[in-house]
């Protein structure tokens, strides 16, 4: 009769992830793709509104999971602000400017590239006009913050 090992840990499991601090937390790298939960964190105020950055190998998708969020991409001088709806799956293309704003309590899931970083992204201000235009879009409960 042969013996057989039977694993420590069953082949099948669900491995679970929450995230309560602030800003971006990875947590699910595989293969090709990385999954991250973002939660609000200073540099979403809307006070502190200018930097966008973009990803030249990736798409990045946003999925707003509580509160208010503003998703805004700069496409060729040509700014658009996206109110986000929860359970929305938004997807930012490859080399797209883009940036967020939320209230106090807004958190995302982010899909991206696993290979995501500062060599293949790219960061900038936003210049004046550009601000004046993303304001103008903003929502009531963005204005009224």
């Amino acid at each position: 009769m042969e013996t057989v090992n039977k694993p420590s840990q069953p082949p099948h499991r669900v491995d679970t992830f929450r995230w309560e601090g602030q800003g971006y937390q990875p947590f699910v790298s595989h293969r090709d793709w990385l999954v991250a939960l973002m939660n609000w964190e200073p540099r979403f105020d809307p006070a502190k509104v200018g930097n966008v950055e973009r990803h030249n190998r990736t798409d990045e998708i946003f999925v707003l999971t509580r509160g208010r969020g503003l998703l805004f991409v700069d496409s060729e001088g040509d700014i658009q602000a996206i109110d986000m709806q929860p359970g929305v799956i938004y997807n930012v293309t490859s080399g797209t400017w883009h940036g967020v704003l939320g209230t106090h309590d807004a958190a995302w899931l982010i899909v991206e590239s696993s290979d995501t970083n500062d060599e293949n992204s790219d960061y900038r201000q936003l210049n004046e006009k550009e601000l004046d235009t993303l304001r103008e879009q903003y929502p009531a409960w963005l204005k009224n913050l």
